[in-house]
């Protein structure tokens, strides 16, 4: 049998069985991954910079562009907490205590390469002194314990510098690829390094927990590479897989083994010369006409045993600070408080912590978060009355010791529930999502309710939109899961906006989500042309740049009707 013939009976049957080739990726171990992870990185904040919007306009850029309209006031009031959240100390106090002086003590990597995508990076830095100001005021909150972290594991202090690169310092950023939070982990990398992601909480979003998670991964893979901290910041970006095959292919055409010489994804190959860019920056930044805000050696929060369940809104009380506040230290908090299951704990500013502590020893566990009487109705079930009181049918059965989802009419049950109106949880998730689905674009607005077999790539079809916008008009990512009965907000390029899918073909279609490899003589438009699908929705669902040749072994997701397929 023929090579080619083989590998069509091998596509032809994955298609027919209904599975990916590349789903087993996600159980992997990361260290060998051949996935790129594609951050939410830092374009949203250079655009900003780079259009010359003031800081007003500012406020309104990507964390807060997720909260609901008439909470327009409370989302700038936490832009200005992000970007603003300390007062410059005196002169004296600063030459006294400096962090940036600690952070350049503690630089590893080799600043003098002479790279032209370094050179690249650094003028770009250089001529946007408003972008650098940017993000240290956001960082300013996490800088000094993340940089903590890293010197007591021995590591450079230039990965302390790693969240501008992947997240530009927002605690909420959310890429296209899935990856959260300041350290940019997808979901399969995250749980692979014990981060929890529920309902309630987000460890991919915890300060605390995501930078250790970050860290210890970033050192595994110094270890694999031999400590070399740039293999290991691409690896971090794009697997160890990635990176071990790139030099091997190398060391076959007796070519270097360093990062510079390999060939890697574009991301990969621009993002090790980003922070390098960056710690030249730090490292010097009279030499590039940069004045760095001031920044105390001093830690901006300490961590607070809580014991139990807290509402955020009772917690900001306590501690005589804003909920905002509470939120951008705590932005793993998908709700109005605390995970039931812990970890129970809070990350509160220095000056308001033994207040916090205080209050919170005079607060029985009880009376901690708010609890409804609620009788039960005829055609309730432990689901809707959660979903009506955004909480979940297990810690309904937690609190009211029910042995199985069984509930009976007339049957009183206890349902912990918000302190204050929802508008008080102005960066929750909810109403984040709220104003990331109400924000005007062009087209006709569609409210779309998901049903059962609904896939991204049906629902961009039939409106003649792309995958990835859908996704990220409704806060999510093209791989995240469609579960019957969500709703989502469409901005529809057809003609009949309102007619939805009823009298379509999509109930007969027959579409599978498939792995294939890239063959020699391949492209984009010879793949699409055999599958019956289209270049841009391949590049889309791929995070692929259409005018960059593909590579014989690269995979590529394809979802395709097999009544279609060769």
């Amino acid at each position: 049998m023929s090579v080619r013939r083989l590998s069509f009976v091998f596509l032809t049957g994955a298609l027919l069985s209904g599975c990916s080739i590349l789903d087993g990726q996600a159980q992997e171990n990361p260290l060998n991954s051949e996935k790129v992870t594609v951050a939410a990185g830092d374009d949203g904040l250079k655009q900003s910079v780079e259009s010359g919007k003031n800081a007003e306009a500012a406020r309104n850029e990507p964390l807060d562009e997720a909260i609901a309209p008439e909470l327009k006031a409370a989302a700038r009031n936490a832009r200005d907490k992000l970007d603003n959240p300390l007062q410059d100390p005196p002169e004296a106090e600063v030459a006294e205590k400096d962090l940036w002086a600690r952070l350049r003590s503690g630089f590893e990597l080799n600043h003098d390469v002479d790279n032209e995508r370094v050179r690249d990076q650094l003028n770009w830095y250089a001529s946007h002194p408003g972008y650098i100001d940017r993000v240290v005021e956001r960082g300013s909150r996490y800088l000094h314990y993340i940089l903590n972290q890293t010197e007591k594991r021995g590591l450079p202090a230039e990965y302390a510098l790693l969240p501008v690169v992947e997240s530009a310092f927002d605690p909420f950023a959310y890429s296209h690829g899935r990856a959260a939070g300041l350290w940019q982990f997808i979901p399969s990398t995250g749980k692979y390094f014990g981060l929890t992601q529920s309902w309630w909480h987000d460890e991919r979003r915890d300060v605390v927990s995501a930078t250790d998670a970050a860290l210890t991964y970033l050192e595994r893979l110094a270890n694999r590479f031999d400590g070399d901290p740039t293999l290991a910041l691409a690896a971090y970006n794009s697997g160890g897989g990635t990176v071990s095959s790139a030099m091997r292919r190398n060391r076959n055409s007796k070519r270097p083994t360093d990062f510079w010489s390999l060939q890697l994804p574009r991301e990969t190959r621009h993002y090790v010369p980003k922070l390098i860019a960056l710690a030249k920056i730090f490292d010097n930044p009279e030499a590039y006409g940069i004045e760095l805000p001031p920044l105390k050696d001093e830690p901006y929060f300490e961590i607070v045993e809580t014991g139990s369940q807290l509402d955020l809104a009772q917690a900001a009380e306590m501690a005589g600070v804003d909920i905002d506040e509470i939120y951008l230290l705590n932005p793993s908090y998908n709700r109005w408080a605390t995970t039931p299951e812990g970890p129970h704990r809070l990350l509160i500013p220095v000056e308001n912590a033994e207040t916090f502590r205080s209050m919170l020893a005079q607060m029985p566990a009880k009376n901690r978060v708010s609890w409804r009487n609620y009788v039960v109705k005829s055609g309730d079930s432990l689901n809707s009355i959660s979903r009506n009181f955004s909480t979940t049918p297990s810690v309904l059965q937690q609190v009211n010791n029910l042995n199985s989802d069984l509930i009976r009419i007339g049957q009183r049950l206890l349902i912990p529930s918000a302190s204050k109106a929802g508008a008080a949880y102005a960066l929750s998730a909810s109403q984040r999502l709220e104003r990331k689905q109400s924000r005007e674009r062009d087209g006709n607005k569609v409210q779309y309710t998901v049903r059962k077999g609904d896939t991204f790539w049906d629902i961009a079809r039939e409106h003649r939109v792309s995958v990835r916008q859908v996704a990220a008009w409704n806060g999510m990512a093209p791989g995240d899961p469609l579960m019957p009965g969500k709703n989502l907000v469409i901005w529809s390029k057809t003609s009949q906006p309102t007619v939805v899918a009823t009298n379509s073909t999509r109930g007969k279609a027959m579409v599978r989500k498939v792995g294939y490899r890239v063959r020699k003589g391949d492209s984009l438009a010879r793949i699409a042309s055999r599958f019956s699908v289209n270049v841009r929705d391949i590049a889309s669902w791929n995070d692929l740049n259409t005018s960059r040749y593909l590579q014989p072994g690269q995979s590529l997701v394809l979802y395709v009707d097999i009544r279609n397929s060769p």
